[in-house]
């Protein structure tokens, strides 16, 4: 069987638990020092006038476990959970249990079944032993909780300080992002309008060049109207040059063969006339 050699835990809870016939003053409160090991552990009990002691052993652990249906690790780490700290939802005691030994309970439970443990306490061997025992472990936790305290407290103000600084940081960051925003958009803002003047010149420019261009088109189209009209007239006055007189008098335009011997016989009739 291999033998484990796991450190052992140490664990000590201040447990609120109903006494049988408490004395005056007392609060019925008791401190419970557990050491755990892998497979059994060990209780000592203190009300500050006595003290109890009990030893679990591995054969012990194991029986408790099978009659719980229940895994040794699984048994142990319910018991710790239980007898670290005090849960709010279980009900301890700490009663008489005959020959001045004591029995520790306490309840929880289980698939919606209330269950009580018990274990039984015995006197310790020396009652001075185990409180001085008890107390020197509550004030050497106490020094480590201080301890961390401090170093808690010293490693905070420290985070606050750093948490300080990048606030600042984090503000004039914000202030030189702004302003260079603000001189990024300035200067788009310009380039932009600068675009856009030299757009609206070089569509003024555009729109100069369609009307010159314009203006020679209509030119020609207007000087091809006139030569057609002037066309159509001369072909119109050529049409009327060429009809025949109505009263048979011949072309009102005669050839030049016609028109020079009319001119001779007309030069001959004046002579014979003389």
């Amino acid at each position: 069987m291999a033998i484990s050699t796991a450190a052992p835990r140490h664990s000590c809870a201040k447990l609120s638990v109903a006494v049988q016939d408490p004395k005056p003053g007392e609060g019925g409160a008791i401190f419970v020092k557990a050491t755990w090991h892998p497979t059994r552990f060990s209780l000592a009990v203190t009300d500050g006038a006595g003290a109890w002691v009990a030893q679990a052993s591995d054969a012990e652990v194991r029986l408790r476990s099978e009659q719980w249906d229940q895994p040794i690790a699984d048994y142990l780490a319910l018991a710790e959970r239980y007898l670290a700290f005090q849960q709010p939802s279980s009900t301890y005691s700490f009663h008489d249990a005959a020959n001045g030994n004591r029995r520790l309970s306490w309840t929880f439970e289980k698939q919606g079944t209330k269950l009580e443990w018990r274990w039984k306490l015995q006197p310790a061997p020396n009652t001075q032993q185990t409180i001085a025992e008890i107390l020197d472990f509550l004030m050497d936790a106490n020094i480590r909780l201080s301890e961390e305290v401090v170093r808690k407290t010293q490693s905070f103000d420290k985070l606050k300080q750093e948490s300080e600084k990048c606030l600042q940081q984090s503000e004039r960051f914000n202030i030189e992002k702004a302003e260079f925003e603000q001189a990024t958009f300035s200067k788009f803002v310009a380039v932009l309008n600068s675009k856009k003047a030299k757009l609206r010149q070089l569509k003024d420019k555009l729109t100069e060049l369609e009307s010159a261009d314009k203006a020679p088109k209509e030119e020609d189209e207007n000087s091809t109207d006139k030569t057609e009209l002037f066309e159509e007239e001369s072909d119109k006055d050529a049409s009327v040059n060429d009809e025949p007189s109505e009263t048979g008098g011949g072309d009102l335009h005669s050839s030049p063969e016609k028109t020079a011997a009319t001119s001779r016989g007309g030069r001959g009739r004046k002579r014979t006339r003389k």
